[in-house]
């Protein structure tokens, strides 16, 4: 049995033709291939009914079939509006297609979206985390857990998710401080009080992978209306074509609610995860097609071209590590005060650990007169950082109508309190072969002498969102909020020695800002049909110095400077929404153009000054189509086109492009339910190319872009009784090689993984 996040379900079906449409959307998932047309009962839901929205959401449980991938509502009680009829792109990934694709992560759900890319850390540094890119601009920190900020570079994993809402455009009015881009939340299961289930699934794979899951939900009878639940997960999982890195850890989550089914409800859910990773530093791109062979100079002979390097091969050593620890308590209470008025109040202490050693690769040296006998420079370096976050929301949403006129309202107060403690050692140099690098190898372990920043916000923030009806085909939607908050940071910084000094640790003064952040939205929603609408939104987002981590910063070519202005980011869109077939179905299209201006750039001097005139821009196009287009034919299809460029830049980059913002993104994935309880499903992944320098010259070294590609992945499943399945997932089907993600040098890539295949037993009772 399946569950599923506030999902209206037709209560009546009627035959309808399908066979043209869905044929056109499994040549749209699977560009240039053929497929055969297997054969189904076409079926819909009948339309329906918009005219009410029953508040709050609540959580329901509803047989779905596992190809379901459309949602209609959002889980925040901000939202006014179904999906159909909110002014903003809005992606939805359901836990349904999560475990078709076997996913784990949240990396690997954001594939379901597109305008989606993946960047490495510069410096040597690696990124361990979710770092996110959205319509060409960073949104690792814009990352949400049941609409509280979640923060720190580390890996998400998905095994207690219900859905993952991906809601595009600056949208500061919803979240406060934030990118121009995005923002995404993870929504988490809750326990039910409907009916005890158990399922799980035991998968292994190629690389060595092992993991288990287990969802386990049971009302309490001598309590009716209660309910526990409990989410676990352990995993073992190697790369494939990666054979040193390893990804390692285990999870639970037990979730008890109290008033199910009554006006006043109260959940208290515990999250715990632990990981023990070997990271990635990335493989060189010396040799890569577009690779740039560096000059000579006076310290280094000229490269020779030679061979690309092997991506399986790893530059790291035995000892690097990742350790993660994740905790985190939420409490939430839903209350019906009066008819079409709730209340919901949360609140959450959490705090997320990380300490991680890694060694990246740099530039390539030519040490010999061949590149078989190139070296490649390694540092070692390290981290240990501690997020915290305590915090309390509390929302009233209403429904009322004034002079003949319907209005939903959504309004409340938020107050939280963020913290983040980040040491960093002293970085350890070497080299190693280019081609034929050792893990044995032996390299002292950074080590920590004192240098750390330690930075805290403490926010008070209020916000309202209004929908008026004007007519039942217009609708006049808007919101506001307000952020005042302090930021602290101080910290030390420790100097080596050098012949002159001794080496030295040096508090650093002490850096402080109050400031206050006003953000506001406001579109019109036009409906030529009650299954459709047509909408114009405007919207914006602040971020202020240290809005990212809470580290305020003297220098001069800082952004985090506390006497500067905040960033800010604008976004205009035109848009349209159809729920079709029924309203198992649902297309969108919309036009858009972001900007973020007051970015801190510099004159190009020798001696440089730096000034808030920066802005960057991408406009573009995204489509949509996800749903049902038969009773047995699931599809979920993403297209993105952007045009990024530097409007107002420092002079190397005036009029170049947003690094790695690719023109052209498109994602798909496609289901059949065939006779005997089998399945069959599959999907293409695509990106063009993306630049890895916005200078409008050409990069004189390393490689030149991240190369585009095309991916394609299935699977099939077998139903071997009511309560057991079998499914494999075959991923980069066609063995492509292809790259995750590049640092901004160019020198250092992570390779995408290589043909590789997952079975798993899914069990559910």
């Amino acid at each position: 049995m399946h569950y599923i996040q506030s999902r209206k379900h037709a209560a009546a079906r009627q035959p309808r033709p399908h066979s043209t449409v869905a044929l056109a959307a499994i040549a749209f998932a699977f560009p240039g291939a053929t497929l055969a047309q297997s054969a189904a009962v076409p079926a819909a839901a009948a339309s329906q009914a918009r005219g009410e929205t029953t508040l709050p959401t609540v959580k329901v449980q509803a047989a779905a079939p596992e190809d379901d991938y459309k949602a209609d509502v959002l889980s925040s009680p901000k939202f006014t509006q179904p999906i159909v009829d909110t002014p903003q792109t809005i992606s939805v990934i359901r836990k349904e297609l999560l475990q078709q694709q076997a996913a784990t992560s949240l990396s690997e759900a954001l594939r379901n979206t597109p305008g989606v890319t993946m960047q490495l850390g510069e410096n040597g540094s690696t990124q361990t985390g979710d770092s996110i890119n959205l319509r060409g601009f960073d949104s690792s920190q814009s990352i949400f857990v049941d609409g509280i900020r979640d923060l720190g570079a580390v890996s998400r994993d998905v095994f207690n998710i219900d859905q993952v809402e991906v809601v595009k455009g600056p949208s500061g009015s919803d979240i406060g401080r934030g990118a121009s881009s995005a923002y995404v939340n993870l929504v988490s299961k809750t326990a039910q009080a409907d009916g005890a289930f158990a399922t799980g699934s035991l998968i292994a794979g190629t690389a060595g992978r092992k993991r288990l899951v287990a969802d386990l939900n049971a009302p309490l009878a001598s309590m009716p209306g209660s309910a526990v639940r409990l989410n676990v997960m352990a995993q073992d999982f190697g790369v494939p074509g990666r054979d040193e890195v390893r990804q390692k850890r285990w999870g639970v989550a037990p979730t008890a609610s109290f008033g199910l089914g009554s006006g006043t409800r109260e959940t208290i859910s515990f999250l715990h995860i632990q990981q023990d990773n070997r990271p990635d530093g990335g493989v060189s791109t010396f040799g890569l097609k577009g690779y740039v062979f560096a000059p000579a100079t006076a310290t280094a002979p000229a490269q020779t071209p030679g061979p690309a390097v092997d991506p399986g091969t790893f530059y790291g050593v035995a000892g690097d590590f990742d350790r993660v620890k994740v905790d985190m308590l939420t409490s939430t209470l839903d209350s019906e005060l009066a008819r079409g008025v709730a209340l919901r109040n949360t609140t959450r202490i959490g705090r997320t650990a990380e300490d991680v050693v890694v060694t990246g690769v740099n530039a390539v040296t030519a040490t010999a007169d061949s590149p078989s006998g190139y070296t490649v420079a390694r540092s070692r370096q390290g981290r240990h950082q501690d997020n915290e976050i305590l915090t309390n929301q509390t929302n009233l949403s209403s429904r009322f109508t004034t002079f003949g006129l319907k209005n939903a309202l959504s309004s409340g107060f938020e107050l939280g309190y963020e913290r983040q403690k980040s040491a960093t050692p002293v970085t350890v140099a070497g080299t190693a072969s280019l081609y034929a690098p050792n893990p044995a190898d032996v390299m002292a372990m950074p080590s920590y002498k004192g240098t750390q920043t330690i930075g805290s916000t403490l926010t008070a923030s209020a916000y309202a969102f209004e929908t008026l009806a004007v007519t039942d085909a217009l609708l006049l939607d808007a919101g506001a909020r307000v952020d005042r908050f302090h930021t602290d940071t101080s910290g030390a910084t420790y100097t080596a020695a050098s012949a002159a000094t001794p080496a030295s640790l040096t508090s650093n003064a002490p850096l402080g800002l109050t400031d206050t952040l006003w953000s506001w939205k406001v579109g019109v929603v036009f409906k030529p049909a009650s299954s459709g609408s047509v909408y114009l939104t405007y919207s914006d987002s602040r971020n202020p110095p240290g809005g990212t981590n809470f580290a305020l910063s003297s220098q001069a070519n800082s952004a985090a400077q506390p006497g500067l202005q905040p960033q800010e980011g604008t976004n205009v869109e035109l848009g349209t929404k159809w729920d079709l077939l029924g309203g198992d179905l649902l297309a969108t299209a919309a036009v858009y153009r972001s900007e973020n201006s007051n970015e801190l750039v510099s004159d190009g001097a020798t001696v440089p000054s730096y000034a808030q005139v920066g802005k960057r821009r991408v406009q573009g196009v995204e489509l949509g189509l996800v749903g049902k287009l038969t009773k047995n034919l699931g599809v979920s299809v993403g297209y993105s086109n952007m045009d990024s460029k530097i409007v107002r830049g420092a002079p190397a980059q005036q009029g170049g492009v947003i690094v790695f913002s690719p023109k052209n993104t498109f994602t798909s994935w496609v289901t059949a339910r065939l006779p005997q309880g089998v399945t069959l499903g599959g999907g293409m992944r695509h990106a063009d190319a993306a630049a890895r320098s916005s200078n409008t010259a050409a990069p004189s070294s390393n490689l030149l872009n991240a190369p585009g590609y095309w991916v394609g992945d299935a699977m099939a499943s077998v139903d071997i009784s009511r309560n057991w399945q079998v499914q494999l997932n075959v991923y980069n089907l066609f063995d492509r090689r292809y790259m995750q993600s590049l640092n901004n040098g160019g020198s250092r890539y992570t390779p995408g993984a290589q043909r590789n295949a997952l079975l798993s037993l899914n069990a559910k009772f």
